[in-house]
């Protein structure tokens, strides 16, 4: 009984969809990770800064989306923003966005974090040879707090590819949302179907993340020692 489901999961249209959906939850999870560390960057210097108010803003920016779960948060882009403004914005593109918005909250905190575990010196040093605020943070500062960084950046790639799943909610045809498709129109045939594609999508995303956490937790382990 059990193994006749696996027919659906071997169908060429069924393994095929569910690829193609993969591909969808790829596409998302990369662009989100890529703009998330580039804004996240400029937020982790901004709290960093000696400007109260650019500080206070950065944390409260921060606790925003750590206070309010991810999902609010698409239903509200997705729903809320276009009401308002009378517009229509794609599913895809609001994953994006709000992934890349919450990317940048925590990649943020871990900037700030490793650039404040820098040992002071590093930077009287750098204003003693007449650095500028800029050429402080490239030259000297950036670079050495980025071997603190990746570790917490990697992890945070992993949780960014994990929570991509919650996109099923606002209609994106993602792998979730085809193997949902799939088992639906299989079910009464094959009542075992959904052991069988959500265990490949178990599979789908072991692979994808397994391998990023243990690189973070080699990469912390190496250089703390």
């Amino acid at each position: 009984m059990l193994s006749s489901g696996i027919n659906v999961l071997v169908d060429g249209s069924n393994l095929q969809r569910l690829l193609g959906g993969l591909l969808i939850t790829a596409r998302i999870a990369f662009i989100s990770i890529i703009l998330g560390s580039l804004l996240g960057i400029i937020v982790g210097l901004a709290r960093t800064s000696k400007v109260r108010v650019l500080r206070f803003l950065c944390r409260f920016y921060l606790e925003l989306f750590r206070i309010i779960p991810i999902l609010v948060w698409l239903f509200f882009v997705y729903f809320g923003v276009p009401g308002i403004f009378d517009i229509h914005i794609a599913g895809e593109l609001v994953a994006v966005i709000v992934f890349s918005l919450w990317g940048a909250a925590e990649m943020g905190d871990i900037v700030r974090g490793a650039l404040e575990s820098l040992p002071k010196h590093q930077i009287e040093s750098g204003k003693a040879l007449g650095l500028s605020f800029w050429l402080l943070y490239r030259f000297v500062l950036l670079p050495q707090a980025a071997r603190r960084l990746l570790p917490g950046a990697i992890n945070l790639s992993t949780r960014m590819v994990k929570t991509t799943s919650l996109v099923v909610m606002i209609g994106v045809i993602d792998v979730v949302k085809v193997g949902q498709q799939i088992i639906e129109r299989s079910i009464l045939k094959e009542p075992t179907s959904s052991f069988w594609i959500y265990g490949f999508i178990f599979i789908l995303y072991f692979i994808i993340c397994y391998p990023l956490s243990k690189l973070s937790k080699k990469l912390e382990t190496k250089w703390e020692s």
